[in-house]
């Protein structure tokens, strides 16, 4: 095993992930919450997938993508906690290279899949209110396979560099990382090669998928808004709201979160080091959880199903 030690300068075979390094004595009192948390995602997530895999009425387009959201954070949340718990619990820090690049890899694509489903999901909205009679002919079941395929394939694309990239690094620094999951920032620092290009991608990617993502989602809802204004049909307003106002608040929670994350990220060194990792944490805790809750609360049909389900337990 590598000497736990950042002033080594021999290369390291693995990595020792730090949580929380400031409240080392609060530990067994912080999993129990995590893992209360935990529990929360994975169990509306997984009785949103189970509802609307029974409920007939729910095989349409924008539950499958509602679907892919939940599959995702269910994913998400099972690439970061299992492993905070065991260091918690166990005192597990270590994790081999193939394990730490594989997890970099699946957090850096299934976060711009889930923002590319949000966008997909605002495209969904856009023709249903602003082309209604053509919106059996354009959002087709196809049409979901092919959205799904490309959500997954771009991201995977452009998101697998990144690990490669700094698997190619040689580490010789230390094997400590500063947080709970394997982030190219916190890994590529042990590194004692030039990481400006791993910098630079990751930048360039990151923020080419998601501020496209973006930019799409504000045209989807300004030609939603510009329709709306101008109908002069009776609750036009009300309805466009209902439909869209679940989507508009995951989105907002989504870009908030991310927004404080990488503002903390930035601000690392006038923070406590314990910020940035339980904002970490809670960006794959807290959006997974409110997904499926606000379109359970907000959509009548999901509600039903779920009345359905419950009678059928």
């Amino acid at each position: 095993m590598a000497s736990p030690s950042n002033d080594s300068t021999a290369p390291v075979s693995e990595f020792l992930l730090i949580c929380f390094p400031n409240f080392q004595s609060w530990q067994h009192w912080l999993s129990l919450t995590l893992s209360l948390l935990f529990l929360l995602p994975m169990g509306a997530n997984t009785t949103l997938l189970i509802t609307i895999q029974l409920e007939a009425s729910l095989h349409e387009p924008l539950y499958y993508l509602l679907s892919l959201l939940s599959l995702l954070d269910i994913v998400l949340c099972l690439t970061v906690i299992p492993k905070v718990l065991a260091i918690f619990w166990f005192e597990l820090r270590s994790i081999s290279f193939p394990a730490c690049f594989l997890q970099m890899f699946i957090m850096n694509s299934f976060l711009t899949m889930e923002s590319c489903t949000f966008m997909v999901m605002a495209y969904d909205h856009y023709v249903a209110i602003c082309h209604p009679l053509r919106y059996p002919s354009i959002i087709t079941d196809q049409f979901v396979a092919r959205a799904v395929v490309f959500v997954i394939a771009q991201n995977a694309f452009v998101s697998l560099p990144v690990p490669m990239l700094s698997a190619r690094l040689r580490y010789c620094v230390g094997n400590i990382i500063k947080n709970r999951i394997c982030t190219s920032l916190s890994v590529s620092k042990l590194s004692c090669d030039d990481i400006t290009f791993n910098q630079l991608y990751q930048f360039v990617a990151g923020w080419t998928l998601l501020g496209s993502d973006l930019i799409l989602i504000v045209i989807s809802y300004s030609f939603i808004l510009k329709v709306v204004l101008r109908s002069k049909a009776e609750g036009a307003v009300a309805k466009a709201l209902s439909m869209c106002g679940s989507h508009f608040i995951l989105i907002f929670l989504f870009s908030t979160v991310l927004l404080v994350l990488v503002i903390t990220n930035l601000a690392r060194k006038t923070i406590p080091p314990d910020v940035p990792i339980l904002l970490n944490i809670l960006h794959h805790l807290i959006p997974p959880a409110l997904n499926p809750i606000v379109y359970g609360v907000r959509t009548k049909e999901i509600k039903q199903g779920i009345q359905n389900l419950l009678k059928r337990l």
